[in-house]
């Protein structure tokens, strides 16, 4: 998507994305759409990884399998297949934080957005507190434990860490106060 602070700017910001972009380009019709429209597009995929999230903490309650659900649930033809876990990065973890700062300007209050973004933010303890009741149950020493951290980024082969929630969990979640500090493997490898 293109868009330019005047026609002649869209236009000419249009023509040079063409030459590269192989899929196409769409040029909207001012900046302000533009913005609008990848802030929504990250805040509809933040809100449906916090439904799946929400269903997956239910279900976990209920001793239902998630992964059968989701397997199941795809042999529907209108079903979208978004997974639970950590939702982090510079877009979809950003942009509905915007989008509320910028209704709250003008005096509204998004509800949906804003409890779609506290149970995405929650995760990182939730699935700290699930590995270490794991940990417990199967006897295994808190303390001294190695963890080994795999998927820090949100994208493959993208070592931009930016507002991963990888540390967030692991501080949430009681890790370090039982006297680890997990350890991450991979493209990208963080001290923590």
């Amino acid at each position: 998507m293109t868009s330019g602070s005047t026609p002649e700017v869209a236009d000419s910001v249009d023509a040079l994305y063409s030459q590269i972009i192989t899929a196409g380009t769409y040029k909207a019709e001012s900046i302000k759409v533009a913005e609008a429209a990848k802030v929504i597009e990250n805040t509809q995929r933040d809100l449906n990884i916090a439904l799946i999230n929400e269903l997956a903490i239910i279900f976990n309650r209920l001793s239902i399998d998630t992964e059968a659900v989701l397997k199941a649930a795809g042999t529907k033809w209108n079903f979208l297949p978004f997974r639970p876990g950590l939702v982090g990065g510079h877009c979809i973890g950003v942009d509905p934080y915007y989008l509320t700062f910028k209704a709250q300007a003008v005096g509204y209050h998004p509800e949906i957005v804003s409890a779609g973004r506290r149970l995405n933010d929650g995760m990182g303890q939730y699935v700290s507190m699930r590995m270490i009741k794991a940990m417990l149950k199967r006897r295994i020493q808190i303390e001294g434990a190695k963890i080994l951290v795999l998927g820090l980024t949100f994208k493959e082969n993208c070592p931009d860490l930016r507002n991963t929630r990888h540390r967030c969990g692991a501080r949430a979640g009681g890790i370090r106060r039982a006297g680890r500090c997990p350890r991450s493997v991979g493209r990208c490898r963080s001290g923590t």
